[in-house]
């Protein structure tokens, strides 16, 4: 599953998702669509701000099966936060710390990425070596892109 994820990440990534960027309007439909619509979370409102979202559409284009708001969790996995809370469910147990060596195809949680405040970012790893990790993300300046990151800002992992 790691591998496939992995490589589904990439692809979405290099197709250049964005928000309203450049004078262009959105095109995160395919993503967006995934989630109920709601006032405060909606296409039309989600500039620089769906970076998880873009995490749940790669895995479920992966062929994991995910409710879009788990019932033990608090908010949808549109939001950063909720998959971390996910991952340490007793019963899911996919969390790993900082500590942990990463493989191609963990979820990789960020700490003060672009905002002093933690769990800020989430990403899905496409390659390692030691000095960084490339990673698929989702809100790269309200772009998809592919990354280089070192490995400091890391908050923790998530190994499906």
């Amino acid at each position: 599953m790691n591998e496939k994820l992995a490589k589904i990440a990439e692809s979405e990534a290099r197709k250049f998702y964005h928000g309203n960027h450049m004078g262009a309007l959105t095109n995160l439909h395919p993503i967006s669509d995934m989630f109920p619509y709601s006032e405060s979370w909606n296409v039309n409102n989600w500039d620089n701000r769906w970076c998880a979202a873009f995490v749940f559409y790669c895995l479920c284009k992966s062929g994991y099966e995910l409710q879009v708001k788990h019932p033990e969790v608090s908010r949808n996995f549109a939001w950063c936060e909720s998959w971390e809370e996910w991952a340490k469910l007793s019963h899911v147990n996919v969390w790993h710390d900082k500590t942990t060596i990463p493989e191609i195809g963990d979820i990789v949680l960020f700490d003060d990425l672009f905002i002093p405040s933690k769990c800020d970012h989430i990403a899905i790893i496409i390659n390692i070596n030691d000095e960084w990790i490339e990673t698929a993300e989702g809100n790269f300046c309200n772009i998809s892109a592919v990354i280089q990151r070192p490995y400091n800002n890391i908050r923790s992992f998530i190994r499906i």
